[in-house]
């Protein structure tokens, strides 16, 4: 009936709301990310977030927002569909999907080939979901991001607590994920400015 329509539709606009204000609160404090797992074969050699990197820390913050994660995977001509599908506990739910062929670099069998491709689309189908990127994210072969070191991000957190700056709005405004992930090309001083 028509009444039941509307509760329906309100309930839908009020779990899309709860969404949007979760997620938001989930990319207010991300979790950081880094390239665990060194790949070595042949001439090819690099650094990437194994998916249990991935998963693990971005489930568990998830979470926190009363979030899950889950992957669908399909193929066709085109190759391997895996499908990201973030769900709200309100029952909200968004996903997105890529494509890729099977991965034949190296000396991989057809199904490690096929497991290549469905790992890989699954770290870059829940980063993309989450607005998210690794430390030292894929460049398209322009060279290693540069980050602050150590040294320096133990000196930036020292100035935020110490002028109790809000850390999400100076990250906002640094426009970056994370403390670590500030590039190495912006130099923060004791007094908190820049050269």
């Amino acid at each position: 009936d028509a009444a039941s329509v509307a509760h329906d539709a309100v309930a839908a606009g009020q779990a899309r709301k709860a969404y949007v204000e979760a997620m938001a609160a989930f990319k207010a404090n991300p979790p950081a990310i880094g390239k665990d797992k060194h790949v070595k074969f042949g001439q090819t050699e690099y650094n990437h977030a194994s998916l249990g990197n991935v998963t693990t820390l971005i489930n568990a913050s998830l979470s926190e927002h009363g979030f899950s994660a889950a992957w669908e995977t399909s193929q066709g001509d085109k190759g391997v569909t895996v499908t990201c599908k973030i769900t709200h506990l309100l029952g909200h739910s968004e996903s997105t999907s890529l494509t890729a062929g099977s991965d034949t670099s190296g000396a991989k069998n057809a199904i490690q080939a096929l497991g290549s491709t469905i790992s890989y689309l699954q770290r870059y189908t829940i980063l993309s979901l989450t607005g998210l990127a690794t430390h030292e994210m894929d460049d398209d072969g322009k060279g290693e991001v540069q980050y602050v070191t150590n040294e320096q991000v133990g000196t930036i957190v020292d100035f935020i607590n110490e002028k109790k700056v809000d850390a999400g709005k100076f990250l906002k405004y640094m426009e970056c994920q994370s403390v670590e992930t500030i590039p190495a090309g912006i130099v923060v001083t004791r007094t908190g400015r820049a050269p």
